[in-house]
């Protein structure tokens, strides 16, 4: 075996994860001088490159993208089997590593994610929350809950619930802006839009019959973390298009009411992500189970016309 030091290769996994031998030093608790050192002695054993460097960044070679694929598979696995070894009769241990929405995390899956911890006391919890998607593949998650059409082959996606975004304001804002009756009336009221991987959602589409319409909408607030649009909603700010999983208590208590409701959007499922053929262990497996469990008794009623 070429690879002498299990050390050196944890360099190169952070350095890809970091983008410089300084993060990646300061990630493993080392000095730079160490980290370059354990770098280069990996490029001198394994005969490669594993990285193009440059004064501002790291960039991995092929054969780096290789080794790091490898290298992350193998600690995984050796966590894994650390943690079979360690348990108490099999009982799940470990650190699982979660990335979510910001407004579902908030609504509904923090007190989800207590009563999972709470059977499973062997567990901790690393939740990374915000609308701009992780990459599952290179960044330190686990498991990453997305809404939304899926076009990535690398990722394997179970999904959680079939949802569609509704349309809502608060009463205060009724009281002083009539609802809209159809969707192009929307271009005179003020729309609260938020950024979704990196883009503004500014055109929202509506159905009846079997026909889409568009339109086009625009106001004084957005935000790249959608909470905010539904904060500022509850505040009386504006109308705002957001899934029916985020809004569905606000609904029940009367704090939105929601708008077109004999008008239908597009479908907006909620998945979680795994990289293909990443190892997938035992915790995070049941942790997606568990969310399976709760999230069935709502899937299928989600945001349909009433």
């Amino acid at each position: 075996m070429k690879i002498e030091n299990l050390a050196d290769l944890r360099v190169l996994v952070h350095t890809a994860r970091n983008g410089t031998l300084t993060a990646a030093a300061g990630a493993l608790g080392i000095t730079p001088a160490a980290a370059s050192a354990g770098l280069k002695r990996l490029e001198a054993q394994l005969g490669a490159r594993l990285f193009e460097r440059s004064t501002r960044a790291m960039r991995l070679t092929p054969q780096g993208q290789t080794l790091l694929d490898y290298a992350v598979r193998a600690f995984e696995l050796l966590e894994e089997a650390e943690s079979q070894v360690s348990a108490d009769r099999g009982a799940l241990v470990g650190t699982v590593r979660v990335a979510a929405p910001s407004d579902l995390t908030r609504v509904t899956l923090l007190a989800w994610f207590d009563e999972f911890l709470d059977l499973h006391p062997g567990l901790q919890l690393s939740l990374s929350v915000g609308d701009r998607p992780l990459d599952v593949t290179r960044d330190e998650v686990d498991v990453a809950l997305r809404y939304g059409v899926l076009s990535d082959s690398r990722l394997v996606a179970r999904r959680l619930a079939d949802s569609r975004p509704v349309l809502c304001a608060s009463p205060n804002y009724l009281r002083r802006h009539p609802a809209p009756r159809t969707p192009q009336e929307l271009v005179h009221h003020n729309c609260l839009t938020f950024h979704r991987s990196g883009r503004r959602q500014r055109v929202w589409r509506f159905a009846r019959d079997g026909q889409w319409t568009e339109v086009r909408v625009d106001g004084d607030r957005v935000a790249d973390d959608a909470s905010l649009a539904r904060e500022w909603a509850l505040a009386g700010r504006g109308i705002t298009l957001k899934s029916a999983l985020d809004v569905r208590g606000d609904e029940a208590s009367g704090a939105l009411v929601r708008l077109l409701p004999d008008w239908d959007t597009e479908p907006y499922p909620l998945h979680a992500l795994l990289p293909s053929g990443r190892f997938v262990p035992a915790r995070v497996r049941a942790l997606v189970d568990f969310l399976a469990m709760k999230f069935t008794p709502m899937s299928g009623s989600l945001g349909s016309p009433e």
